[in-house]
């Protein structure tokens, strides 16, 4: 029994329709919130959870359904604002270990926002920390509605009909069914509160100013000019007029509907402005406001109290201290942001964590002639953040690429399970800066990542994400993504009128990893014929993937003005990349551009490059992420001999034995890799010694390094990472990925070791940690391999128990800010 409250239960979630609740255990001061919740029910939601009338409920029985004891009896409702909405419940079976009854019971007026499916999730996560492994749910035909959730779950379900009654039995273990349905489910949710921020039907700016070039002028302004399709309201304490715009007292006296409210008053003032929010019934708020997470604790708190109120009213925060959002889109026109220059419409969507960067970004943007279908900045990122963007991205087909700067990453695992499925279809292009120290910038919602940088790298690899080292990078990146197919392989055909150019492309195509052949030097008298007769051969020739025009400044005669025609041409009818330096223009010039009917670049149009190396740089790395897509994904491979029931009670045998994390003895370690099949000792000290670690990071979760197992290796540091589970494809490219490895595959030569032997025990390695987050880390050295397999030396274990179940496995919520750092 535990009568003590369970704090760690509450959640603010997304629902369906994009709006946010809160979700938290029932107590015994709720009797006049559960008596206002009931009066609010209708007749036939009454009669679905009780199987009978009941008006009312009597004193008894809410003091019964109040006061429960989080073990046996548990409930949970649901609160948006001051009101309760929804609830479920459940009691245990005392003659059925392991089983207990459940019943939900949701307000008629928020039935189809996903409250059930939310709620069950949420109280399954409870059950199972209590020992509950199955429910009971009893549910009249009637109630389509109850018996889907119950249905759709994707838990193993059983169901029978009895006098009139629906019975369903659920077993709660989480299954590749129900994970995936909770995946998509939150993806819709989070989708469309992304969506309900970008696309408003009105905006009103709260702190309006008529001082010139102030922050609220300047959001109005940038509203007002950029043509906004809806009515925009300003909101000024005294003023009748803003920008010319009539103005209100507050955001409750426009005698409208309200659907986005860009706040930018002093920090003091935001929550009296929020409830105003809330009760206007206002979907979401970018706070360009600072004075919040980055001043400090009192900064912080205010900041915490601020995420807390707009979800607790069902709104998303976009900020504080941020830069803005804006949409490209015809249909809305969306400006409100503090940035003076906006780019024009084009295929890829921007997160930005740096209001102070963002204007710089956008200036870059515009000045390049590319395009963006959305931008937004989320400054502390205390709620939105560059997962909640992803998620909308994947699905937006006005977005065909993604570039994401980011200074923290709130949820790393999420972050790498998102791009792994959206890279597949769509590029993801970031910058993360704090390389050196893996910090988190003050006043972010978010904790430092405890790997090394290149782990960190490897792990987006691992997930498809390009990551650059710069800005400049990026939009290099970006711009041949936006408007050009993906190379189908790494060779690459030069054109050039400087054989010096052609040379320098060459020497770097062959420093980044590409094949370039032999540059084509049409000389400097070349004209718009020469380049015509060069680019189409290469772009027919089966052997070229990739085809980089230059065109510099002709020492001799005049520029040929048909040269970039011809090149634009050829490359629209191509189905493979073509990039230039003409004559060192950056970005997308005119004279290159397939143009869209508003002037943009289309499909087609071939970006320039100021250096042959910024070009090449650029192919190197959208050619890496073309291969990774070719690629197959691999799979999980059913690993023999794995005793995975005996593995856990090991684990909790010494964990319960213990007070707190504990090293285990080499004989407990051994019983416990025994259980997935791998045998400790013996090793002779032949062959090549190699070295896996796993360790459960609290930002990635199960995280397998492999290295050799040596001094060398370790002072350069030469070990590569994934994200556990491994697939067949992931275990063999980890044994690849280090410098080291041609000295397992026969370098000058030495007799070849059995790769397949490492690969095999990388796989059992790796589904030991997933299954087991309680294996902090497991260390197995001095693997010694040669031509007949592979032999454990040593381990090393230590065993912790995790704080909450891991992020993919636990029910849907949203980050909670943290007070302190």
């Amino acid at each position: 029994m535990s009568d003590a409250y369970p704090d760690h239960w509450e959640a603010d979630v997304v629902l369906a329709d994009g709006g946010t609740a809160h979700i938290r255990p029932i107590r015994g001061s709720d009797a006049d919130l559960l008596r206002a919740f009931y009066a609010r029910l209708s007749p036939e939601s009454i009669y679905y959870r009780f199987f009978s009338p009941r008006p009312r409920l009597s004193d008894r029985e809410v003091e019964h359904f109040t006061n429960v004891d989080h073990d046996d009896r548990v409930a949970l409702i649901v609160t948006i604002g001051d009101a309760m909405v929804a609830v479920v419940r459940y009691d245990k079976i005392a003659d059925e270990p392991g089983t207990a009854e459940v019943a939900f019971l949701v307000e008629d007026a928020h039935q189809g926002r996903g409250l059930g499916s939310v709620l069950l999730e949420h109280v399954a996560a409870a059950a199972r920390e209590r020992k509950v492994r199955r429910f009971v749910a009893h549910v009249l035909p009637d109630n389509r509605r109850m018996t889907k959730v119950f249905r759709d779950a994707g838990y193993r379900a059983r169901q029978r009909f009895e006098d009139g009654i629906i019975q369903l039995v659920l077993d709660l273990e989480p299954t590749e069914t129900s994970l995936e349905v909770m995946a998509a489910r939150e993806h819709r949710a989070e989708s469309r509160s992304i969506q309900r921020l970008l696309f408003p039907r009105s905006v009103a700016v709260v702190g309006a100013s008529r001082e010139a070039h102030s922050v609220g002028q300047t959001v109005l302004r940038n509203l007002l000019t950029g043509d906004f399709t809806g009515p925009v309201y300003p909101v000024h304490p005294t003023a009748n007029a803003v920008a010319g715009v009539r103005a209100y007292t507050t955001v409750l006296d426009v005698p409208d509907e309200v659907d986005l409210a860009v706040v930018a008053v002093r920090a003091e003032a935001v929550h009296e402005v929020v409830e105003q929010c809330a009760g206007k019934g206002v979907h979401g708020l970018v706070v360009v406001s600072s004075g919040f997470g980055e001043t400090g604790a009192e900064g912080r708190a205010r900041q915490q109290e601020l995420v807390r109120l707009a979800r607790a009213h069902g709104m998303r925060v976009v900020g504080p201290n941020c830069l803005g959002i804006a949409n490209t889109d015809p249909s809305v026109r969306l400006n409100a942001t503090l940035a003076p220059t906006m780019p024009g419409r084009g295929p890829l969507g921007f997160f930005s964590q740096s209001g102070a960067l963002g204007i710089a970004i956008l200036q870059s943007a515009a000045e390049r002639g590319l395009g963006l279908s959305t931008f937004v900045s989320a400054g502390n990122r205390a709620d939105v953040s560059g997962n909640d963007l992803m998620q909308y991205w994947e699905e937006d087909p006005a977005t065909g690429g993604i570039l994401l700067y980011l200074e923290s990453i709130g949820n790393p695992r999420k972050f790498t399970r998102l791009a792994r499925r959206i890279c597949r279809a769509k590029p993801i292009v970031a910058v993360k800066s704090g390389r050196s120290t893996q910090g988190v910038p003050l006043g972010h919602a978010a904790r430092a990542l405890s790997l090394p940088d290149h782990a960190v790298s490897a792990l987006f690899a691992q997930a498809g994400v390009i990551r650059v080292d710069d800005l400049d990078e990026l939009f290099d990146v970006a711009q041949l993504l936006a408007y050009q197919p993906l190379p189908a392989g790494d060779r690459l055909a030069i054109i050039d009128n400087s054989d010096s150019l052609g040379l320098l492309a060459q020497d770097a195509a062959v420093a980044l990893g590409l094949a370039p052949r032999d540059p084509v030097d049409l000389g400097p008298r070349a004209r718009a014929a020469d380049y015509e007769k060069a680019l189409s051969d290469a772009l027919a020739d089966d052997s070229v993937d990739a085809v980089f025009a230059l065109f510099a400044p002709p020492t001799i005669g005049e520029i040929d003005p048909d040269v970039p025609a011809v090149i634009s041409r050829l490359a629209r009818q191509s189905g493979k990349p073509v990039l230039a330096t003409y004559l060192g223009a950056k970005g997308m010039p005119t004279e290159l551009r397939v143009p869209a009917p508003d002037g943009m670049p289309a499909a087609g149009s071939v970006p320039s490059y100021p250096a042959p190396e910024d070009a090449v740089r650029a192919l190197a790395y959208v050619t890496r992420y073309a291969l990774w897509r070719q690629r197959p994904q691999g799979r999980l491979p059913e690993v023999e001999g794995v005793d995975r029931d005996r593995a856990r009670t090991l684990v909790e045998r010494l964990l319960d034995d213990a007070e707190g994390p504990i090293t285990a003895t080499a004989d407990q370690a051994a019983d416990l890799l025994a259980c997935y099949g791998i045998t400790v000792g013996g090793a002779d000290g032949r062959g090549v010694a190699t070295r896996i670690v796993t360790m459960e990071d609290p930002s990635f979760g199960a995280v397998v390094s492999f290295g050799l197992s040596d001094v060398t290796a370790a002072l350069l540091d030469d070990r590569a990472y994934r994200l556990a589970p491994l697939t067949d494809v992931e275990a063999a490219d980890l044994v690849r990925a280090i410098r080291t490895a041609p000295l397992l595959f026969g370098h000058h030569g030495t007799e070849p070791v059995d790769v397949a032997a490492l690969e095999h025990l990388l796989l059992r390695v790796s589904r030991l940690a997933d299954d087991l987050p309680e294996v902090s880390r497991l260390e197995l050295d001095h693997i010694h391999a040669d031509r007949t397999g592979a032999i454990v030396g040593t381990v090393s274990l230590r065993l912790a128990r995790p704080v909450g179940p891991r992020p993919e496995l636990g029910p849907r919520r949203l980050p909670t800010p943290p007070t302190t750092r």
